[in-house]
């Protein structure tokens, strides 16, 4: 017997199927928007954001249960209007056609690659960014060309319907269009044949979605997160590391794909960090359980892991701080304090899995050397954060270490610079989007070799053997 959920399923997944359609005919009928026309597109989207930052941030607000609104307003609005300035300020440079060589053997001739747009994008964006992680591969999208339908999170529905809301006043369906609905509507929309679907979220079901999308050929970018390091010099001082590391892994309570997961530290100076880093958070959050400026964790099923994760570490010895200056209680809500652990071991699952929260794991090292090799023992992170002044030794680490991105004396920064790509490598990711990537990614680079009335291959014709075929053998067989 089907349910009520069934048959708001089934009759989204419907929906989402006209939408489809109706976008790949929409499509089909300007295939090649112009500068002028796209860059209209991208602009509908500034009054959508800035006369509904209100709506917005109460919204994401309603879905975490406690959201910072400056957070919102800094990380997923501000950027996502920056992002947009960018590619409108960029759109005739990045359509331009780029000339290429053709070597004497096609003379006279010309060449030139072409950036075409691919159709339908599909979009699967998270929760913990909801705004901006949808905005993002919109607007590469968007500026390169094509029809975009985005899959909101079932974690953030306030978000989702608000968000519906100001795209549908924005654009007709068949241009861009936001779904909603549970895990059974994503399953559907990553089997749809797409032109290219950008999915983030988690490798596990990074891997279903590649899966998925297999079926019909459809190329994927995976924006996947994993266990972010912070390598911190000997020689740095650690207040500046601290206030930076503190800021990357408070926002948004470390739920952030490029947040600080651990720390390696060196043995001498641990007792350092944990000193400045808990007074840099406790001067940030002098307190946290009503504070509106310190987000709750999204809900009660992550709570429970980031406090599994706790409990799991601590019964394997590890070594808990956490930093709660007003010594409130956090039991009945979803609010976590900024927690160190220490003494950690490859046993915990907190050293196994990604933490996407606010804890902060502290790993002692000997030796930049030692550091590297335990970073390039574990699987390739979305980001990787220094912390040294010496040029040389950031040399080091930048050309024997891999990771998606890198912040040399900062933390997270790094992807709200709009004229770099953003993604990951590895079980990070792959692909990338943001800045002239961005646009690659959602075109297709098309060759067009052209050639006027003058043929010159035509000496090469058969019958073989001839003077022409003698002297080409002599001047480029060697």
């Amino acid at each position: 017997m089907s349910t009520n959920l069934d048959i708001i399923n089934h009759s989204n997944i419907l929906n989402m199927e006209d939408i489809f359609r109706a976008q790949k005919k929409s499509f089909r009928n300007n295939p090649y928007p112009s500068a002028k026309e796209r860059i209209n597109h991208l602009e509908r989207l500034k009054p959508a954001l800035l006369n509904n930052i209100s709506m917005l941030t109460e919204a994401v607000n309603k879905d975490f249960g406690s959201r910072s609104y400056d957070e919102t307003k800094l990380a997923e609005i501000l950027t996502s209007l920056e992002g947009l300035k960018y590619y409108v300020k960029n759109m005739r440079k990045l359509m331009q056609p780029l000339k290429r060589k053709t070597g004497i053997l096609h003379f006279p001739s010309v060449a030139r690659v072409v950036y075409q747009p691919l159709g339908v994008v599909g979009v699967i964006s998270p929760w913990n960014y909801p705004i901006f992680l949808a905005m993002g591969p919109l607007l590469g999208a968007l500026a390169a060309g094509n029809r975009v339908i985005i899959k909101m999170s079932e974690y953030t529905p306030h978000t989702a319907t608000a968000f519906k809301r100001i795209i549908a006043e924005a654009f007709c369906e068949d241009h861009v269009a936001i779904i909603t609905g549970d895990a059974d509507v994503g399953v559907a929309f990553s089997k749809l044949p797409f032109d290219h679907i950008i999915f983030t979220g988690s490798t596990s079901v990074g891997r279903h979605v590649m899966r998925a999308a297999s079926e019909n050929l459809t190329p994927v970018t995976l924006e996947l997160g994993g266990k972010s390091p912070v390598i911190v010099s000997d020689h740095v001082s650690m207040s500046d590391v601290a206030e930076r590391v503190a800021f990357g892994k408070c926002i948004n309570a470390g739920q952030t794909c490029i947040a600080p997961d651990y720390l390696l530290c060196p043995t001498n100076r641990v007792d350092e960090f944990v000193t400045e880093f808990s007074a840099c958070v406790s001067k940030m959050y002098p307190n946290m359980l009503n504070n509106p400026d310190f987000t709750s964790v999204i809900n009660k099923r992550q709570n429970s892991r980031l406090k599994e994760y706790l409990d799991d570490a601590k019964d394997k010895g590890a070594r808990i701080i956490e930093i709660n200056p007003a010594n409130e209680n956090f039991e009945k809500t979803n609010k976590i304090p900024i927690t160190m652990v220490l003494n950690v071991n490859d046993e915990m699952k907190i050293m196994q899995d990604e933490i996407f929260g606010p804890l902060l794991c502290i790993v002692p090292y000997d030796g930049l050397d030692k550091a590297l090799e335990f970073v390039n023992d574990r699987p390739r992170p979305l980001a990787l954060y220094y912390f040294d002044y010496n040029k040389s030794r950031c040399e080091k680490v930048l050309k024997e270490s891999h990771s998606g991105g890198v912040c040399l004396n900062d933390t997270i920064t790094h992807v709200s610079v709009d004229d770099m790509p953003f993604g990951g490598v590895g079980d990070s990711g792959m692909g990338s989007y943001h800045g002239p990537e961005g646009f690659k990614t959602f075109s297709h680079t098309k060759s067009v070799f052209e050639k006027g009335k003058i043929n010159g291959t035509k000496y090469i014709f058969p019958p073989f053997g001839g003077v022409v075929h003698e002297l080409l053998y002599k001047k480029f067989l060697k």
